[in-house]
């Protein structure tokens, strides 16, 4: 059984006894078993261990997992201290140092952000090693749906930022007023310049989060 260790447990009680995740369950005990996958499974649910439900403020939606060694450790585009900062993350900091002042670490660890009320969740939570895309479609997606929908049931006001076709995808399911959606093209290197860099969307979740009697979010990462 699934154990995260905070309010998401209650929420997602009955999620784990469900068909589709049975099923997911059996697929994913057989390729962690015969493959190398990504997280390790001990690291698929730190997005939801990090940053319990009641403390989101701010929800970044990526695709799925980094599918090379070291880098991928349960949290949307962050990667392990000790592994060179991903493309899609080196933009992420080039608008933050434009929007915010953000001054850029050494690493890409994101964690700070997580703790700090920023759920870092991935579509799907599961990737073969080299081969992108490789669990979609299995199951997750469902489990992620499930995640979006109780944060859009949620009366506080939060900020979804969603980068990409993939992200935007999710927007149908955010249908409460109380929350903010920004949308732009995946900071990528193939997209970046379609729209990501300029959206401004760090200085803007901050402001609405303020206006909204809420703590910003501390984006600047410490060493």
């Amino acid at each position: 059984m699934v154990h995260i260790g905070n309010d998401w447990d209650e929420l997602l009680k009955g999620e784990f006894d469900k068909e589709y995740y049975q099923k997911l369950r059996k697929f994913l005990a057989s390729e962690y078993r015969s493959r190398t996958i990504y997280p390790s499974m001990y690291d698929i649910f730190n997005a939801l261990k990090y940053t319990p439900y009641h403390e989101v403020r701010a929800v970044i939606l990526g695709q799925d997992p980094y599918h090379g060694p070291g880098q991928a450790h349960g949290l949307s585009f962050s990667v392990q201290k000790g592994v060179p900062v991903p493309p899609s993350l080196n933009n992420i900091y080039q608008e933050l140092e434009d929007d915010v002042g953000f001054h850029r670490p050494s690493h890409g660890c994101l964690t700070q952000w997580a703790q700090g009320g920023v759920l870092l969740l991935n579509t799907v939570l599961t990737v073969r090693a080299h081969a992108a895309n490789s669990h979609r479609g299995m199951g997750w997606e469902n489990f992620t749906d499930r995640v979006i929908d109780l944060l859009n049931e949620r009366q506080e006001p939060m900020v979804f930022l969603l980068w990409g076709a993939n992200a935007r995808s999710k927007q149908k399911r955010i249908t409460n007023p109380n929350h903010l959606v920004l949308t732009a093209p995946h900071p990528s290197p193939l997209s970046a310049y379609q729209g990501f860099f300029g959206c401004r969307h760090f200085s803007q979740c901050n402001a609405f989060l303020q206006e909204h009697g809420q703590q910003p979010i501390q984006w600047q990462l410490e060493e």
